[in-house]
């Protein structure tokens, strides 16, 4: 029996940060190709124009998927409150863009900095982890207000000290107590951290909100050592029916790339990229 999923692939494949004016270029690429959901990486909310994001969906035919992106200034464990200000304000515009195009999530690695990784001491990080509870308690009532769920992603040990692993975000999820918030996982960072992706995705259960994927390199999905089978037998056993989007990048933007450690392609393509880890997906899922 095929997965009942949709195939969605983000718009850092081709572009950082994205704007009205990646409209045109990508969604008609991405609708051709066959996806049917363009994953929009929200760097930047005064860049995007939601009307005409509307629009350019509604013409190409295409669902939107909407996540986050969470650099220094957007900590929510930072000890200056300015900082948790900041995030909440940036997470606010996020949360009114996904409530226009009628996305039911905004996901991302929401809990703390990208790149924050350090050796602490454990009364230093329980208190960042409180911070962390706090003031996702918060983010989800924001996102409640609105109809909308949190997806929380881990991050591989080498960008984030805090969540790494699906049972992390777990007890993350218990601990901040609301039914608002869920899980995303992504392909890449289980590869790195989860001792069994097949059994991390069935702990995950009903609370998986969305599933990005990638080979264990960043590349092409079906290119490289990726235990697909195990991910479609999770997928299978908690009945997913969500998207699976592809996310990589690019190494166009320097900024991006330097943030990713992308020091070389990961295809001839990026269209190449995009188009051959389609057709690999569709054939996986029948």
């Amino acid at each position: 029996m095929a997965l009942p999923v949709r195939f969605g692939v983000s718009t850092w494949l081709w572009t950082s940060p994205f704007s009205t004016a990646s409209i045109p270029e990508l969604f008609p690429k991405i609708a051709d190709m066959g996806y049917d959901v363009v994953e929009i990486a929200v760097e930047d909310p005064t860049l995007i124009d939601v009307n005409a994001v509307r629009e350019g969906l509604l013409k190409y035919k295409l669902k939107a998927n909407i996540c986050g992106a969470f650099g220094p200034s957007r900590d929510l464990t930072h000890e200056d409150p300015a900082v948790h200000q900041n995030c909440f304000s940036y997470i606010t515009a996020c949360l009114d863009i996904c409530a226009a195009l009628g996305v039911s999530f905004f996901g991302g690695p929401m809990y703390s900095a990208v790149g924050k990784a350090r050796m602490v001491a454990p009364d230093q990080r329980k208190r960042e982890w409180n911070l962390a509870v706090q003031n996702l308690r918060i983010v989800c009532n924001m996102a409640a207000q609105r109809g909308i769920r949190i997806a929380l992603e881990p991050l591989n040990r080498f960008e984030s000290d805090l969540v790494n692993t699906t049972e992390d975000v777990l007890r993350l999820i218990k601990d901040i107590q609301h039914p608002a918030a869920g899980i995303m996982l992504d392909g890449f960072h289980m590869n790195i951290e989860e001792r069994d992706v097949e059994q991390a995705i069935i702990a995950a259960g009903d609370k998986l909100i969305h599933l990005q994927v990638s080979e264990n390199f960043r590349g092409t999905p079906g290119t490289g050592q990726t235990r697909w089978d195990a991910y479609r037998r999770g997928l299978e056993a908690i009945n997913y029916k969500g998207t699976v989007t592809i996310e990589s990048f690019t190494t166009a933007n320097q900024e991006l790339a330097g943030a990713v450690c992308f020091w070389h392609p990961m295809a001839e393509s990026q269209d190449g990229f995009a188009t051959e880890g389609l057709r690999f997906l569709k054939d996986w899922a029948k």
